[in-house]
């Protein structure tokens, strides 16, 4: 099988097309007169493997920080517009980087969660240590990275990135990086998460800009909502008959069981979910815990539902379930209702892992 952690271009260009692309997207030369993607991202992985931090990382780190340095460029392929005036802009890379990174380390070339997931979040926050200061909440910015992603290797990761480019500028995006990391040390957030004094401490703040980080909420929840989320066939029921037997269950499956709706059938599921939605409010009225099983595979799936149930003070645990890519699709094809090989390709293909900024907690089973 081919390997991403073969540190030979040339190797890397003839055995993966998103490598092979890189050398037909061009950059802005105001910002890299070196040239085109490929040539750019050759540098970073130099530069990085220079840096006196990146050889006292562990060995583990080192391999993990690399592969963020090759993948983080990686949809500008898909972003980069040129202006009429001639200039080069790519919104929205890192964003989308952060999907394509996980895509190709799930279904193409295999990688442990953990470290899968710590290479999606440093391609989805890598300009972040350039541009923190010119964030509406600069401390908001920092306090969510932190969470998700490790300050630290970041740091290292956009040092590289500015490092691995020919501008005018370079000296002043190094003085940025270093300002960040001052930033995380100000902060006791530097290689480690902002310390809240409690889950519910960091939920409340989370949910609205203009809160303070350091304000403890005296009311702690009444009630539990476990929210499911995983994609089809990975183990989501069996989850919860064996560990939340006693507890109701809102499960869109089982209502379109019911109401004899296809998945396929865009208006019948919107009726689906509003049928589930004032079945998940009779339990909040009365502050009953249960169960929210669906998909929810997208952030934006998950904050839907999230919102509602922290509108009752519920306290919100997400329980995410993976199964290596061969043998979910083995399992969704033992399914009773078999998804659609297309349909699961597309959903694959979203995938959006929860993280602990969603909810009081996040639970990761089978990885």
């Amino acid at each position: 099988m081919e390997t991403i952690y073969k540190k030979d271009w040339t190797y890397l260009e003839d055995n993966f097309d998103w490598v092979r692309m890189m050398k037909d997207v061009p950059q802005d030369p105001r910002h890299h007169a070196e040239g085109n993607v490929a040539v750019h991202t050759q540098m970073v992985l130099q530069q990085l493997e220079q840096l006196p931090a990146f050889s006292m990382l562990t060995a583990a780190d080192q391999q993990m920080l690399w592969v963020a340095a090759l993948l983080h460029d990686v949809e500008k392929s898909s972003t980069t517009i040129i202006a009429p005036d001639g200039s080069i802009t790519s919104a929205g890379h890192a964003r989308k980087g952060e999907m394509k990174a996980r895509q190709i380390l799930y279904r193409d070339i295999p990688a442990p969660f953990v470290v899968r997931e710590h290479i999606t979040k440093l391609v989805r926050y890598h300009g972040l240590p350039l541009w923190i200061f010119e964030k509406e909440d600069t401390l908001r910015s920092l306090i969510v990275a932190s969470l998700e992603t490790d300050t630290r290797l970041l740091a290292l990761l956009a040092r590289a990135d500015a490092l691995g480019r020919i501008c005018q500028d370079q000296e002043d995006l190094l003085y940025r990086i270093d300002c960040f990391e001052q930033l995380c040390h100000e902060h006791n957030c530097w290689g480690r998460p902002y310390d809240f004094a409690n889950p519910h401490a960091r939920m409340y703040y989370l949910q609205q800009a203009d809160r303070s980080p350091f304000y403890v909420p005296h009311d702690m929840p009444a009630m539990e909502v476990v929210l499911m989320s995983g994609l089809p066939g990975a183990g989501k029921d069996t989850y919860t008959r064996k560990h939340c037997a006693g507890l109701p269950v809102v499960s869109l499956d089982n209502i379109r069981k019911e109401m004899k709706i296809d998945p396929t059938d865009k208006s019948g599921n919107g009726t689906v979910i509003q049928i589930a939605k004032e079945r998940a409010r009779s339990f909040l009225r009365v502050q009953q815990s249960f169960v929210w099983n669906a998909t929810n595979i997208t952030k934006q799936m998950r904050e839907q539902v999230i919102s509602l149930f922290l509108e009752y003070g519920a306290w919100i645990k997400i329980v995410y379930v993976e199964a290596p890519v061969a043998k979910l699709l083995q399992q969704n094809r033992q399914r009773e209702e078999v998804v659609p090989a297309v349909v699961m390709e597309r959903l694959i293909s979203k995938l959006e892992v929860p993280v602990i900024t969603e909810a009081h907690e996040v639970e990761y089973l089978g990885i």
